[in-house]
């Protein structure tokens, strides 16, 4: 498989279902967050969406665990050419179609209220906030330069049909910010999850989830831990990459 490779490119092992999955060492490459996202809650029926798919990480995981419609839309060429070839490397490409282009535009090329689901793993930072890479691909995907937190939720407003859901995973710094945002946009936050990297460490990541048009009332979920005290994977993560 290694003639498949360009410049800058590697064949990394997604695990799961004994996937591949090509990156770049110059671009935002996947990683524990994604998975959890991928994972978090039931797969649905009806087509999926995942904003800014970069490598196609979350739809190859959809589709291994049985969701057969999946959209990932992606801005960077680069990626998005990458996403490409990982859904034809995997097998995929009948049920993951890949988008070139930017979500703030999604009305010029998806028709409103269309997917069950929609998944975000969006720049953590505002575009004044933290260290900056000096790689293009690699800053945009950690910073809110080509799209906001409101960029988001209007893309995931316009997408979802009447009580679709809309999952994402972000720092717990910006929990307030979201969970107005999403209420803003009339997606109401209905279950969230706290991610904890080690037993004893505070929540540094969240995953929630929200219905378009939901009524209020949130369910927290007992916290998931990823690492255990020794650093050894959780069972819950374990259980994610299909490892006993």
């Amino acid at each position: 498989m290694t003639d498949l490779l360009r410049p800058h490119e590697r064949l990394d092992d997604l695990v799961l279902d004994g996937m591949k999955l090509i990156q770049r060492d110059d671009q935002f490459c996947f990683s524990i967050d994604t998975v959890l996202l991928a994972h978090f809650g039931p797969v649905l029926c009806g087509p999926a969406l995942d904003l800014g798919t970069g490598t196609a990480a979350i739809p190859l995981i959809l589709t291994a665990r049985g969701a057969a419609d999946v959209t990932g839309v992606e801005l960077n060429p680069v990626m998005a050419d990458i996403a490409r070839r990982n859904a034809a490397l995997n097998g995929r490409d009948d049920r993951i179609r890949i988008v070139e282009g930017d979500y703030r535009r999604i009305k010029e090329w998806s028709p409103s209220g269309y997917y069950s689901v929609v998944y975000a793993n969006p720049p953590y930072r505002e575009k004044s906030r933290g260290a900056y890479s000096e790689a293009d691909g690699i800053r945009r995907a950690r910073h809110e330069e080509t799209a906001t937190l409101d960029d988001v939720m209007e893309a995931v407003k316009y997408a979802l049909k009447y009580r679709g859901r809309f999952r994402m995973v972000h720092i717990t710094e910006r929990l307030t910010d979201i969970l107005e945002s999403m209420r803003r946009h009339d997606v109401e936050p209905k279950v969230l999850q706290m991610i904890h990297g080690r037993p004893d460490k505070k929540a540094k990541l969240f995953l929630v989830e929200g219905v378009r048009g939901g009524s209020a009332g949130l369910d927290v979920l007992p916290p998931l831990v990823v690492h255990e005290a020794d650093g050894s994977y959780s069972r819950a993560v374990l259980d994610m990459y299909g490892k006993e």
